[in-house]
């Protein structure tokens, strides 16, 4: 028998590849039909990889054939597949916020290192330099800056912005601050898989009115995990700062930090490393540093690492006590402390400034070139 080639394209319009909700003809599946007196051969292009939906559309074709056309048909099914390309895990495909400029992730290796004190200083102290600054609590599971800010209890408002309802971040110290202590009680644990924190965290980011700002700083948990890729794909992060303290162990964990933002599937820049806790000066001894924690640690690692160190703070107790009592220890004036932090945030501005003029804009957020401090309000 002499097999029509109208006949085999008729009976394949009642099947469908896998994953396909049109039959195989109209969703252009099928590419090729040829016919040789009782033989046909068809070319097919199915987008299911897998050994079982290839198997199963070459069954469904042979059957067809052979109900609806010919049971004696020699039938040929030739299947190419043309999966989509996967996206890598961790690209980051974050999302402008429209109106900042510069968003900076503080990042921690291990716990107790300091990292949400340093980044509540950082924050203030820009402020106080005239910028327009906004801080995200990122740490879901042990947020502390509403306690740092002295904003523990308060709750954001919800405002309309351009017909949307959005959340008001909560203002102090000229610092606009978002944290998920705001919707949390002091004494209530955060039991959350990784899906539910990372939604509260983008609800913080997109669904809040940041209105302009320089600088966004991100206080993240310490070490790497869920939330940090969940930030990272939320939003293009300008920059990432480090925090450590001088000891080896601390050290082991901010050289896994710093691997984290530099993976080729990361890829944020690491403006730098901060040396916290470098040493004791005891109030009766202002001239004695006491190496406590070992001595230049950070700072050594920095250099190993080819990335800036951006300075050391000293263990103070003042500075504790100001956390505590919800006004950073940076606020203070005419004190080496203010001294420390204004250098210290001085130098983070000025390897933003030197990321922006050597590296391609963040994906999409266009970073402005920074000529000095001042330059990044514009």
């Amino acid at each position: 028998m002499k097999l029509n080639r109208k006949d085999i394209l008729k009976a394949l319009e009642s099947i469908s590849a896998p994953g396909e909700g049109q039959n195989m003809i109209e969703s252009g599946a099928v590419t090729n039909v040829m016919t040789f007196g009782d033989e046909v051969v068809v070319d097919i292009t199915i987008n299911n990889p897998s050994l079982q939906a290839k198997k199963k559309t070459e069954v469904e074709i042979l059957k067809t054939i052979h109900d609806k056309v010919y049971q004696k048909a020699k039938v040929k099914v030739n299947i190419k597949v043309d999966a989509p390309e996967k996206p890598q895990a961790n690209q980051i495909k974050g999302k402008p916020i429209p109106g900042i400029k510069n968003i900076i992730a503080v990042a921690s290796g291990k716990g107790g290192v300091g990292k949400s004190t340093v980044t509540a200083n950082l924050a203030a102290t820009m402020a106080k330099m005239g910028f327009k600054v906004g801080l995200l609590d990122a740490d879901i599971y042990g947020p502390s800056i509403p306690l740092m800010y002295d904003v523990e209890g308060e709750r954001p408002l919800a405002v309309n912005v351009d017909g949307k309802s959005k959340m008001k971040p909560i203002e102090n110290y000229g610092v606009k601050i978002l944290s998920i202590g705001f919707f949390t009680q002091p004494n209530q644990a955060v039991i959350w898989r990784g899906p539910m924190a990372a939604k509260a965290l983008n609800q913080m980011i997109f669904d809040a009115d940041w209105g302009e700002l320089d600088f966004l700083l991100i206080d993240l948990p310490p070490g790497t995990g869920d939330i940090h890729l969940s930030i990272m794909q939320a939003m293009p992060i300008t920059g990432a700062v480090v925090v450590s303290t001088p000891q080896n162990v601390a050290l082991a964990d901010a050289r896994k930090g710093v691997a984290m933002f530099q993976q080729e599937s990361i890829s944020v820049p690491v403006l730098g490393i901060i040396e916290n806790m470098a040493y004791f000066t005891p109030e009766e001894l202002p001239d004695n540093k006491y190496y406590i924690f070992g001595k230049e640690g950070a700072k050594n690692l920095s250099e190993d690492l080819k990335v800036a160190f951006l300075g050391e703070l000293p263990l103070v107790q003042s500075i504790r006590e100001a956390g505590d009592a919800g006004r950073p220890a940076a606020l203070q004036t005419a004190t080496p402390l203010e001294e420390s932090f204004e250098e210290l945030t001085k130098n983070v501005i000025q390897e933003v400034v030197s990321r922006n003029k050597s590296l391609p804009p963040t994906e999409a957020i266009k970073i402005t070139t920074m000529a000095g401090c001042s330059a990044a309000k514009k």
